[in-house]
């Protein structure tokens, strides 16, 4: 649960929130939430057949998706997400050691800037030994959730 004294969450009940998202990519690569701390979020991925490369060890598109999943999440649940909604925008990784088959990785991730219209976010992400291997940042847009389009029914009520 998020520490409520320095929190960047949005609303007290942040961590609450994270057992309602789920799906997508996020849930086909084993990716898993572990804790919300004040100031960042933690989760980790298994190293297995849904996310390595032919050469047996971690692919580096999964520990990006993995790093922009945590964004991502840890973006949502700064705003208020009934009228906002963040996307990604960019991502960068530098890849420093491979993650090993049958193992976990771990990522953190928070917040560089908590913009109106943008966020940044570091994301690192370790092997079961603490050694970094992937660095991450990762921008997102703020963008306001669009009203529904009008209907034929919408008009008349007018």
């Amino acid at each position: 649960m998020a520490d409520r004294q320095d929190s960047i969450w949005f609303s007290p009940e942040a961590a609450g929130h994270l057992a309602t998202i789920s799906g997508g990519l996020g849930e086909q690569l084993g990716i898993e939430i572990t804790e919300l701390k004040a100031q960042s979020i933690h989760g980790r991925m298994p190293v297995d057949e849904r996310t390595i490369q032919p050469a047996g060890v971690l692919h580096g598109g999964a520990s990006v998706a993995f790093a922009e999943t945590l964004a991502s999440l840890g973006g949502h649940l700064v705003v208020d997400s009934s009228i906002y909604q963040v996307m990604g925008q960019e991502i960068n990784a530098n890849h420093l050691r491979p993650g090993i088959r049958g193992e976990w990785v771990y990522g953190a991730a928070s917040p560089v800037m908590i913009g109106r219209r943008s966020q940044v976010w570091s994301i690192e992400i370790s092997n079961e030994q603490g050694k970094l291997i992937c660095l991450s940042r990762c921008t997102l847009a703020v963008i306001e959730i669009p009203s529904r389009p009008l209907t034929a029914s919408d008009t008349r009520a007018q």
